[in-house]
């Protein structure tokens, strides 16, 4: 892969001073002017991690138990979608919160990080796609066919088909791969930048801005959501909060980060931010909003600084999931109503202060935005292309799935969006 990087980067100027939509069809890059990419930088997740922990023991989720059924989600199967549920149920002594040991795998996503740490996902951070779709479903109802789109995108850009393995943090080639010994490449899993991880989110350094590690916790980042929570809404972390905060974050990163990338698949950054108000709050939207709930799914704890520090995630006390399943049609619709609110322009810069804007057609993307009528139908159908149409994406990071990728891909996806009216892929 980093042999692929250095050939490309030699080709031409135009390719070396942006990347990551080197060779996608369809996007001009005559306008954009060579300058010094850091190749180390962007390679380093191209490889074996040493420093990520590896655990002989893998013991895999808790088994259900019918005692506890939740939304009721066995080996990746539909469940209920009926919520309401107090998680873990008492007595469930199965699903009580266990802190990661030092060989135990984490990552950016604390919603995942929260599933491991209460045994919905395999403790030691390995998960597979049965795992992932019954644990969003009985931990925070997640509907059956959003539960599967996760997983899909999360195992087709960082994990591994043939297994359907996924690390939820760093790469655990050897552990996750049909092949241990990373011949036929390495999975970097969910830390991988530009994959399932992005520029301007809400909790986490850009890649370029935290040399190379855009998935830690940063309490100040945290601190400035809640500031933000606390002054634009009488509801903390509500939909309008979430937008303000999320248009900050980009404008962050485009003041920032010389090496920002903004493109279509961050219409996903705003899917995974309405978890925030969707899925964690008790009950869900009609729970309340407060700091102490958010802070515990994040592992939050106030500082004397006036930031945070972090703790394993957990699920607070008493914490009972949404009543209503949580959909594709449903978060589509929160990502309609984030992005008219301050409709950023996708693209990305090419050095400090030379932000180009993607200047052409992905889907309903056009001059660099959404288009002002947008539905949550439109988003549904655009969030299946993304998942399953050439995107661009940082160079090392897949332009065009693989036929085998994308062969398991529309067998998992087309089911799921066979009701939804969007056009479908065969092939």
């Amino acid at each position: 892969m980093l042999l692929r990087i250095l050939l490309l980067a030699s080709f031409a100027p135009s390719i070396a001073a942006w990347p990551w939509v080197a060779g996608v069809p369809g996007v001009d890059l005559s306008v954009i002017q060579a300058i010094p990419e850091n190749l180390l930088k962007q390679a380093r997740q191209m490889g074996p991690d040493p420093t990520c922990p590896f655990n002989p023991d893998h013991p895999g989720a808790a088994p259900f138990d019918v005692r506890y059924p939740y939304t009721g989600s066995i080996g990746g199967l539909p469940g209920t979608g009926v919520g309401g549920v107090e998680v873990p149920s008492p007595g469930d002594m199965a699903h009580q919160f266990t802190p990661p040991g030092p060989n135990d795998i984490r990552g950016p996503c604390p919603g995942m990080n929260t599933a491991a740490n209460h045994n919905f996902l395999s403790r030691d951070g390995i998960t597979n796609l049965a795992e992932l779709v019954s644990a969003q479903q009985n931990l925070y109802n997640i509907a059956y066919d959003l539960a599967v789109f996760i997983a899909v995108r999360g195992i087709a850009l960082d994990g591994d088909v043939v297994t359907t393995k996924l690390s939820i943090g760093c790469d655990a080639t050897e552990r996750t791969s049909v092949d241990p010994t990373g011949t036929l490449g390495h999975e970097p899993d969910l830390n991988a930048h530009n994959k399932f991880e992005g520029d301007s989110s809400l909790t986490r350094r850009d890649y370029f801005l935290n040399n190379g590690d855009a998935f830690t916790f940063q309490g100040d980042m945290f601190a400035d959501m809640y500031r933000v929570a606390n002054a634009t809404s009488s509801e903390l972390f509500d939909r309008d909060t979430i937008s303000v905060y999320r248009s900050q974050r980009y404008n962050a990163s485009l003041a920032e980060n010389p090496n920002l990338y903004f493109g279509p698949k961050a219409l996903l950054l705003y899917g995974a931010a309405s978890f925030v108000y969707e899925a964690f709050l008790v009950l869900g939207p009609e729970g309340t909003l407060d700091i102490s709930t958010i802070s515990t799914f994040f592992g939050a704890v106030p500082n004397a600084a006036g930031s945070y520090d972090h703790i394993p995630e957990r699920i607070p006390s008493g914490w009972r999931n949404r009543r209503v399943a949580y959909g594709i049609l449903e978060v589509a619709e929160e990502i309609r109503y984030q992005y008219p609110a301050f409709p950023e322009l996708f693209g990305g810069n090419v050095g400090a202060g030379n932000f180009l804007a993607l200047n052409t057609t992905f889907g309903i993307i056009q001059n660099g935005t959404l288009p002002d009528e947008v539905t949550a139908k439109d988003i549904a159908c655009l969030l299946y292309q993304l998942a399953t149409n050439n995107v661009p994406g940082a160079i090392g990071n897949e332009a065009e799935l693989p036929l085998d990728v994308l062969t398991w891909v529309l067998m998992q996806l087309n089911p799921i969006f066979a009701n939804t009216g969007c056009p479908l892929r065969v092939t």
